[in-house]
């Protein structure tokens, strides 16, 4: 019998000036960037959060935590290959992943095929399966000011 699971992730990071940001595995070019232990890549934390969660195994916070040194400034496609590695140990695979990032500027649409490809690169997937979206929240809240950005995902694993 096939076993389905589906997830959620959600994650925010506060911008700040001289940082880089770093979303669905590339740097944007942008003269504000995400604050974070590691390299801040919301969409990518989102999507542990999902696959993680999926599995009932948790959240990112849990397998990487923000007191862990060794993961000061880690490259979140480092993440996405352990969460997926621990997914996969129990027996799953994803089915498709949907994700939107929030944020104000800069305008993403052109990057997301280069984020797709990354992505798929990084799970062993292929691009068609993982949707990525953006959005502006109209100027409205912490995204519209600019003073943070926010991704969500939601995943789907099967065994």
């Amino acid at each position: 019998m096939m076993k389905i699971r589906v997830g959620f992730g959600y994650d925010v990071h506060k911008l700040g000036e001289k940082e880089e940001l770093w979303l669905g595995g590339i740097q944007v070019p942008h003269t504000k960037g995400s604050i974070g232990h590691s390299d801040g890549d919301v969409l990518i934390h989102a999507i542990c959060d999902a696959l993680l969660g999926a599995a009932n195994l948790r959240d990112i916070g849990y397998h990487f935590p923000d007191n862990d040194p060794s993961l000061k400034g880690i490259d979140s496609k480092i993440l996405l290959t352990r969460t997926i590695d621990i997914i996969r140990d129990r027996g799953f695979e994803i089915s498709n992943i949907d994700s939107t990032i929030a944020l104000q500027q800069p305008k993403v649409k052109d990057l997301i095929p280069m984020m797709q490809e990354t992505l798929a690169n990084v799970l062993k997937i292929e691009i068609e399966d993982i949707a990525i979206k953006a959005t502006t929240t109209e100027k409205l809240g912490f995204v519209g000011k600019q003073e943070g950005i926010a991704a969500y995902a939601t995943v789907l694993i099967a065994k």
